[in-house]
């Protein structure tokens, strides 16, 4: 199970670290969007910041998850992101399902293996 958490955590981190530097530093000429999915896009890069923030997420996370530290809190912070790459390939864009399924799987399995560290999160505390 070592080996799999390993190559996923790896395939994770290299897809988040990839596309967010693509996107941060302009590497990569972006298909031309269309419908629904090009508003929404229009939306996240009309507020000014939403894009950058959601990308530099995207590479803190992946560099967390490529170097094996403070992965579980990766998890953490990165699931709201995932989660929405998920619902967008679903409700927008069902072209990418395949990839919105791979982060959703992959990031529940990295909160699986580290379950241990979630723990404390759900012990029920009696203070009267």
């Amino acid at each position: 199970m070592k080996i799999l958490y390993i190559i996923v955590r790896t395939l994770l981190g290299a897809l988040f670290l990839f596309s967010s530097i693509a996107v941060l530093f302009n590497l990569v000429q972006q298909p031309e969007m269309t419908g629904n999915i090009k508003i929404f896009n229009d939306g996240l890069k009309a507020s000014g910041y939403l894009m950058t923030f959601i990308k530099v997420t995207e590479l803190v996370c992946a560099i967390a998850f490529l170097t094996g530290r403070f992965v579980p809190l990766a998890s953490v912070i990165i699931a709201p992101v995932v989660i929405n790459i998920f619902m967008v390939h679903i409700m927008i864009a069902p072209e990418g399902i395949p990839v919105g399924i791979f982060v959703v799987v992959a990031n529940a399995f990295l909160g699986y293996y580290n379950r241990s560290a979630f723990a404390a999160l759900f012990v029920p505390v009696h203070k009267v």
